[in-house]
């Protein structure tokens, strides 16, 4: 078992949760990035998610969630129309150590942070050409 030189986030319960957290423990090459994500930590990433106000701030966010903790995220908009924030797909994408509600409640706070700045769900849905700007 890999022995971790910073403070790791405390164990799910039984059944609670299918992160995997001891798998990832006993993998030598293991990414226990993730790990750091403490309850605490996890609180203020949701916090500062909420507070993202513009596109770049959201992008900026992404970079940072993947180079400290491993966390890749994915927003596209969905397959049918996109009327609301509803209809883009947020997704974090599944990896050993990743709590369940983790990967809920990131995508929860994106969802909060777009009702409140639309210009912000504007910017994602130009990025995939769908105002047609040529």
């Amino acid at each position: 078992m890999q022995s971790p030189s910073f403070v790791i986030r405390e164990e799910c319960p039984p059944g609670a949760c299918s992160c995997a957290r001891d798998d990832l423990l006993n993998d030598p090459a293991g990414d226990l990035r993730i790990l750091q994500l403490t309850k605490l930590q996890e609180k203020k990433l949701i916090e500062r998610i909420e507070a993202i106000s513009s596109y770049a701030d959201l992008k900026h966010m992404e970079e940072r969630m993947y180079a400290q903790l491993g966390i890749v995220l994915n927003i596209t908009p969905g397959l049918n129309e996109v009327k609301t924030v509803r209809g883009l797909q947020i997704e974090v994408v599944e990896r050993p150590g990743l709590c369940r509600k983790t990967k809920q409640s990131i995508p929860a706070a994106i969802r909060k942070c777009l009702e409140k700045n639309p210009e912000i769900t504007y910017a994602i849905l130009d990025t995939y050409g769908l105002f047609g700007q040529d």
